[in-house]
């Protein structure tokens, strides 16, 4: 053999060698990346980020609540992306979103979640919403019909039918408005157990109370504003999907106001978990939530 076509055979697997190595490396990288937030635009072109991890069908979409954000679901990633395609959504103003919205309503957070589904290519999907994440993925089913399997409600639909004055909105708002950080601070820690972690209870309120002032009055106002309309049963009467909650047992359910206006109702209360059950008591959460994915998925 002559020693050009020697050279030429060592070159040849030399070049063989170096695109099996980079095609090696594209994949390991493209799934190490997976986990890595992504951008998408709302309908108003307001930046959305989100995160995508494991893979299966339907995709579950985890939406926080108010002044919340995507990291209020860590302990559910390596649970159910184990069996499930999992996203988590920063809502416009929260998180690594966007705030450039003058005005946060529930409708405009619903088309946030319409966005991140789109952009993720998800055909079936189940949607979790904690707290105010509650009416936003009402909406977002509203604005995906045909897509979504059922609603998750996570310590939130306990009575779509409560009655709430003007009135009672603005005394509710006043200490917010007066002195934000500890009407915050305040409210917050009503809603949780004083046998929780305190490490975790600070973390949580103070996490909250630094919320953007001007996004958190805006979205608690509009999240307020359909119980005084009536909006917030009315919401459900057009809906044919499935309603579930998992929730603490801080507050009662009414099952029969609930059921008056969704297509099926039903709620796993879940004893001495406050309303971030889904972070200080994450094993029977998890149990619970999982019990409500799959009755929504057979």
């Amino acid at each position: 053999m002559k020693k050009s076509d020697t050279k030429q055979i060592f070159f040849s697997k030399f070049l063989c060698a170096i695109t099996v190595l980079a095609f090696l490396f594209f994949v390991f990288n493209v799934k190490a990346q997976t986990g890595w937030p992504q951008i998408v635009e709302s309908n108003d072109g307001t930046q959305i980020s989100y995160e995508v991890y494991g893979s299966g069908d339907p995709s579950l979409v985890f939406v926080h609540g108010w002044s919340c954000d995507s990291r209020y679901w860590k302990k559910q990633v390596p649970f159910f992306s184990k069996d499930y395609r999992i996203i988590l959504i920063d809502l416009a103003g929260h998180g690594h979103s966007g705030m450039t919205r003058e005005k946060y309503s529930m409708k405009s957070f619903g088309e946030d979640v319409k966005a991140v589904v789109e952009a993720a290519g998800c055909q079936n999907v189940i949607l979790i919403g904690h707290s105010m994440g509650g009416p936003v993925i009402a909406e977002a089913s509203r604005l995906m019909p045909g897509q979504v399997k059922g609603n998750i409600g996570v310590d939130t639909f306990e009575d779509i039918e409560y009655p709430f004055s003007l009135e009672e909105l603005n005394a509710m708002m006043a200490p917010f408005r007066e002195n934000f950080q500890a009407g915050t601070r305040q409210f917050v820690q009503q809603m949780l157990n004083p046998d929780t972690n305190p490490l975790l209870c600070e973390w949580i309120i103070a996490d909250m109370a630094a919320a953007p002032q001007h996004v958190a009055l805006s979205s608690m106002e509009e999240s307020l504003l359909p119980f005084v309309t009536g909006e917030a049963a009315k919401i459900f009467d057009d809906l044919p999907i499935p309603v579930y909650v998992v929730k603490g047992d801080l507050w009662p359910v009414d099952f029969e106001a609930n059921r008056r206006h969704m297509h099926s109702f039903d709620a796993i209360e879940i004893k001495n978990a406050d309303h971030f059950l889904m972070m200080n008591k994450p094993d029977e959460f998890n149990k619970a939530l999982n019990q409500v994915i799959e009755t929504l998925s057979e």
